[in-house]
């Protein structure tokens, strides 16, 4: 608990056998309640590591996609009466460590959504960060910046902290299930006029971390404009978008 909050960290997993005992030792036991892993239908180990390590572990019976995954993840963490949800990589690309930190700003209630952001400092490219991610990295937020104006150093990190509120709020149903659900959701969270904070998170790409290719990455930030696009018609009216239709009664 924290500040009277239940937290609980959930995992979406696939082929995370080699990192998810390191990523699971740095979790802040003092203030974690529970921890959740999904995994997404593994070709090795990860469910059996996960049990193994006293983790509650739910398999697809199907593999659903990395989006797919995060539906249950929270659907999951909502349903054992979590207060404040931190999603956390199984893969060790992000340090547990920061958990306490960014529960703490939603704990207090200065923020709903709190990002670990690995643009926001420096090292990126030094931790190991592919060139052509980084420069994505700097130019995708330049531009939803512009069509959803607000000001996020990155739209990109998978490591995550919500409040309650906001996942119960959010049409995620509605968001694919593919990659482009991360950026989709942060379009509604920022549609729903909730806050969001961001902490500057270490950049550690190491051999064992996942990371999609660099057709998908194209793939992918081409579902970025176009929600982006999406999200700006939607607000001038010119169209009306089911990822956003379910929020115009929570604008603030």
């Amino acid at each position: 608990m924290l500040k009277g909050k239940k937290v609980v960290v959930v995992m979406p997993a696939y082929n995370a056998e080699k990192t998810l005992m390191q990523t699971y030792e740095e979790v802040p036991k003092d203030i974690v309640d529970d921890v959740i892993l999904v995994d997404d239908q593994s070709q090795d180990r990860t469910s059996e590591i996960a049990r193994s390590l006293g983790i509650n572990t739910i398999v697809h019976s199907k593999n659903l996609g990395y989006g797919g995954n995060q539906k249950t993840c929270y659907k999951e963490a909502l349903k054992l009466g979590a207060d404040i949800v931190i999603m956390v990589h199984p893969d060790y690309q992000y340090t547990p460590k920061l958990i306490t930190a960014m529960a703490s700003l939603i704990a207090e209630g200065l923020f709903d959504c709190v990002l670990g952001s690995r643009i926001l400092g420096v090292g990126a490219l030094q931790g190991g960060m592919p060139r052509y991610k980084y420069v994505a990295n700097r130019i995708l937020p330049f531009f939803q910046n512009l069509l959803l104006r607000y000001k996020l150093s990155e739209y990109h990190t998978g490591y995550r902290a919500f409040s309650r509120k906001l996942l119960e709020t959010l049409p995620l149903e509605n968001n694919d299930d593919d990659f482009v659900f991360d950026n989709q959701m942060l379009s509604q969270i920022i549609y729903g006029g909730f806050n969001i904070g961001e902490v500057t998170c270490p950049t550690r790409y190491i051999k064992d971390s996942s990371s999609i290719s660099f057709r998908r990455s194209v793939v992918y930030g081409i579902g970025v404009v176009m929600t982006s696009v999406e999200f700006r018609l939607h607000r001038w009216g010119l169209c009306c978008n089911r990822l956003f239709a379910p929020l115009d009664d929570t604008e603030s």
